[in-house]
Parts: structure tokens; sequence; C-alpha cells
């Protein structure tokens, strides 16, 4: 299964990108799966990843959270709380 991977704000600085495809193993059926698999690709990608109360996540643009499934061609994209003032 391929997925694209978006990474937005400090998350893009920690990971070094702000988009990715992903080949994933068997098994990755929700973005929870997801995460520890990402979290090896990279110590930066370890720390982005390593506090995910303050990361949210959209799976095909729509707000998700750890539950929400993941299939082939997704886009799954991680980004922190949006602040205004």
């Amino acid at each position: 299964m391929t997925l694209t991977i978006r990474y937005f704000a400090w998350m893009r600085e920690h990971t070094g990108t702000d988009l990715e495809t992903v080949d994933l193993p068997d098994g990755v059926a929700r973005v929870g799966d997801l995460v520890p698999h990402l979290a090896t690709i990279s110590d930066g990608h370890a720390l982005a990843l390593q506090n995910l109360q303050v990361v949210r996540v959209a799976v095909n643009r729509a707000y998700g959270d750890l539950d929400t499934p993941v299939a082939a061609g997704d886009e799954v994209a991680f980004f922190p709380p949006v602040t205004g003032g």
C-alpha cells in the first residue's frame, strides 16, 4: 500500500520534507498503525511524531484521529494546531 504523507509547520522542519510517498507494510489499516512506521524513517520523523497530543491529522483533507482508516492512495497530513491572533 502506498500513501502520500504531508507535514506542515514545525513537523516539516523536523522531517526535512513537506511531502513523501511511503510504502507501508501489511497490517496498517488506520492512522494509529501508520505513526510507528513513520517514526522509523528518521530521527526527525520520530521527533515530529513523538507527542501526538499536539499533532492533528487529516485523511484525504478531512480531519481525523488515530482511529481514522487509511487505504492505498490516501493522503495523510500531519500538522500542529492552528492558532490566530
